[in-house]
This record gives C-alpha cells, structure tokens and sequence, in this order.
C-alpha cells in the first residue's frame, strides 16, 4: 500500500507556518470540545497519520451537502479538502471526467483496500432495478456496492443518505433507500440535515482523523458530538417560549420581536442538531434565528411529518438534559406498556368472546411501502 503524506507534511509543503499549525490544531480541539489536552492529542495524530484517502459519491440527491460542506468556516474547506484528507474522488467538483475519473475508484481499491473512507450524498434506488439514478452508464446502487465493500467506514452526508429525506417520503416510487440500510459489515455514520451543518461536517472528518475511530454514536447512528441535544434547549427564543410568548402569525407584534416560533410549527423541541449553537455561515444565523420555525430536517422521517407549519399537537416537557436516546427509551417504555395493555385486551376479549370461525392467524399488511433492502 503507498503512503500517504501526513497532514502536517502538507501543510509544511504549502508554507503553514508552525505557529499557525498549532493555531488551526487549538480552534479544532475547541470546535470539538476536547478539553485542555485537545490540541497536542491532535497536532501530534496530524505529524503522524497518513492522510486518509477519501471517495465522495453522489447518489439520489440535490448537492445541497458538497455546497454547505465547501463553505465551512473553521477549518475551511480548502484546508479540508487539499490537506487533511486526501480526497481522491469527487464526480461534482473533480476535473477528471469519463472513464479517465472511473479508473481513480479502482486504482483506490486497489492499493487502499479497507482503508479508505467512502462518503456518500444521497441515497441509493433500488426500484426497477437502480434505473432512477445512472451514474457511468450503470445504475448507482451497484457502484456503492462495489465501493461499499472494501471500505473501512462509511460516512452518510445529509438526510438523503442517513435517513431518505423526501425521496422517501410516501409512496416513495423510486424505492429510495438509506445508506446504512444497505450495509451490514462496513461500519456507518450518519450525519444529517438538509443540508447538514459545514462545521459539523468538517468536524466529523476531523474527529476520525484524529482517533482514528469514528466518534460515539446515538441509536440513530448520528455523533453524539453534535446531535446529543434538542434545537429547542440552546435556541435563541427559549427564553420566550418559557415566558409563554408565542408568534401567533407570521405577520403579528410577536413575529417582530422575535417570539417563540413552537405555535407556528416549530419542530426544534423534538429535533436533535448544533443549528441552535454552531449557527450557519460561520455562525452568522439560523433557520429560527432569522425567523422561520425547524422543520426536523435531521429525524428520520421528517418529510412525512405533517404540515411544517401547523402546531406540534402535544410537547412533552423531557428537560434540557434530555438526549435522542433517553427520550427513544422513554418511548420504547411507553409503547411497551401500550402493547402489554393491547395484549392483555386481545385476550381478554378472546376469553369474553369466543373466536367463530373466520381465517385463524391472518395477519393485517402494513402497506407502508417501505422498500426491502
């Protein structure tokens, strides 16, 4: 296997000085919260650690991910791109074209099999055979899956490939399916948004960098880094909400001082992501922060959801300290009971009524059109 420059090789070829070397490893370890000990952990994995070779490929999807992902702030994209990693192929922002740019996979494969990084936008279609995406001239789901195979992790960008986005939404005639549903031996990260947060992306990147793992996870597969706590618990009209002033329309004296958007729709109390505190364009602003309510883009699902627009029927109040997981076992507790309490229901009618005749042990399809992996 050739090796790979390290980061600080690279740096050091493009006259980074070392002061500012050591600047860039402190506001990293800052961004990803390692505490006092964070920037030597780093600078000394960037002196020696191989760049990682990185494919990016692009299924079912709009692209809105590489245009969040090339305006990241801290790190900038460009430092990203030509120097942490070594991102050896990218069919939207790549010169190479044709079967010139089909080559780089197989020579990638070739000498970096099982160590390279495969990130995926968008998702893979499985409907009529993959027909609904071409890349190459070949259905997209059998170039992930040659790509898939061999490499040593698998990072899901955005909510097309974490989750299906509105590709998925029902019926979902394309049959379009999420990343991590397709693999089961290749270990997968999700990272989603619609698009996701730049800095979150580029963070990510880092964290593997640095540990050489990916970072821990949440049930839905997502960093825990950046999606642990609701939109709602750091938003910027918390403050209002908890006072009980709310935007009744978007055009009312609540609109213009800036109110709490819940009434209007506002998924943020049942969203988890860093919009709320790493902002957008360098921390500039905020879907709600400029005025209009969190759709959820980061859950799963969210498209389906209803009306982006109308009331959350029912808030449950889980705490500021409340995370993805101890609110999903909250629910498993709840749905839990609500299936005992069904259960003992059925039986009891069953003993009140005995079964006359009929199609013993039919089940009801679900008919909910969800593609098979």
């Amino acid at each position: 296997m050739a090796e790979k420059p390290t980061f600080h090789d690279v740096f050091m070829q493009r006259g980074v000085s070392r002061r500012d070397f050591l600047g860039f490893c402190a506001m990293t370890a800052t961004y990803l919260g390692l505490g006092p000990d964070g920037p030597g952990i780093i600078a000394n994995a960037m002196q020696t650690k191989p760049r990682i070779p990185v494919l990016w490929l692009h299924g079912l999807e709009c692209t809105c991910c590489s245009e969040s992902f090339l305006r990241s702030g801290h790190p900038l994209a460009s430092e990203i791109v030509l120097s942490m990693i070594s991102l050896d192929y990218d069919d939207t922002i790549m010169a190479a074209a044709g079967d010139q740019a089909e080559e780089i996979l197989h020579d990638i494969v070739r000498d970096y099999r099982g160590a390279y990084l495969l990130a995926v936008e968008g998702n893979v279609p499985l409907a009529n055979d993959g027909m609904a995406c071409i890349v190459g001239g070949r259905p997209f789901k059998k170039k992930f899956e040659e790509m898939a195979r061999h490499a040593k992790a698998i990072i899901s960008w955005g909510t097309c490939a974490s989750s299906g986005c509105v590709q998925t939404a029902k019926p979902n005639p394309t049959g379009a399916t999420p990343i991590h549903k397709l693999v089961d031996r290749v270990p997968v990260i999700n990272v989603p948004g619609c698009p996701p947060i730049a800095e979150v992306m580029t963070g990510v990147i880092s964290y593997i960098l640095t540990y050489d793992r990916l970072p821990e996870l949440d049930r839905q597969l997502r960093p825990k880094l950046f999606y642990s706590q609701r939109v709602h618990d750091k938003c910027s009209r918390r403050a209002h909400f908890d006072a009980g002033q709310f935007v009744e329309s978007w055009d009312d004296e609540g609109a213009r001082q800036g109110w709490c958007l819940y009434k209007m729709g506002c998924r943020g109390p049942t969203t988890y992501n860093a919009c709320a505190t790493i902002g957008w364009n360098e921390n500039t602003s905020s879907p709600i922060r400029s005025g209009h309510g969190c759709i959820g883009c980061s859950e799963e699902g969210f498209w389906d959801r209803g009306p982006f627009y109308e009331r959350l029927p029912d808030m449950q109040q889980w705490g500021i300290e409340s995370n993805a997981d101890k609110v999903a076992a909250v629910g498993a507790t709840v749905l839990g009971s609500a299936v005992a309490v069904q259960l003992g229901a059925t039986a009891l009618k069953r003993m009140i009524k005995p079964r006359a005749g009929g199609e013993a042990g039919a089940t009801e399809s679900s008919g909910s059109g969800e593609p098979q992996a």
